[in-house]
């Protein structure tokens, strides 16, 4: 699977270029004053980095959709697919990459997006209280999973950029979050977690579960 764009994420570049501007702007007429909005600028390209990643083969392997830290590994209800599920979900703060990936191969049976608040997506609340967007994809042995992109105290803006019957590849990019939010997994109750609240992983390369 080629990548589109090694690196940095195309959602970046107006902002990249709109503080690259500014700054050199500033620069010229103020001089070391606008030594400020350089790292505004620096911020802002660390923030749309999104490197390709490793993906691993393993049999019934659940990547991570994001990059991140867990924190919750928990039984739940789904909502989206209405089961109990195995609930696991990565916090991504503003220095994490917010480039989101598929966690299995699979074809997308449904997908809902809701309004909601911002609520610091940190909290457990978020989950259901914040705007999100919400896949299910089914794999080739007909077991479901639930990855639910959730919008955060800062993050405005939610990127999605598949549909219902698109199938998707384990570590496949299909969407965005800026600034700072959180991806939701629900999965099958029989999953076994491989991560633990705490863990920091990444992306594509980590190992979130077993179905």
């Amino acid at each position: 699977m080629s990548y589109p764009h090694p690196i940095i994420a195309r959602e970046g570049w107006p902002f990249i270029g709109i503080a690259l501007v500014v700054a050199v702007l500033v620069t010229v007429l103020a001089g070391w004053w606008s030594s400020p909005l350089w790292l505004i600028f620096l911020f802002v390209v660390q923030f749309f980095r999104d490197p390709a990643r490793p993906i691993p083969k393993a049999p019934g392997a659940v990547l991570s959709p994001a990059d991140g830290r867990i924190v919750a590994v928990e039984r739940a209800h789904d909502p989206y697919a209405d089961r109990e599920a195995l609930k696991i979900s990565v916090f991504m703060n503003v220095f994490n990459v917010h480039s989101n990936r598929s966690p299995i191969d699979g074809q997308i049976s449904k997908l809902e997006y809701f309004r909601g608040s911002f609520v610091n997506a940190d909290l457990d609340k978020a989950s259901l209280e914040n705007e999100r967007n919400a896949i299910v994809a089914r794999a080739a042995d007909g077991q479901e999973v639930t990855f639910v992109q959730v919008a955060g105290l800062i993050a405005r803006r939610i990127l999605c950029y598949v549909k219902v019957g698109d199938t998707l590849a384990r570590g496949q990019r299909y969407g965005f979050i800026r600034f700072g939010s959180r991806v939701d997994l629900y999965l099958p109750v029989t999953a076994r977690p491989k991560a633990s609240i705490g863990d920091k992983v990444y992306a594509s390369t980590s190992i979130l579960a077993e179905l």
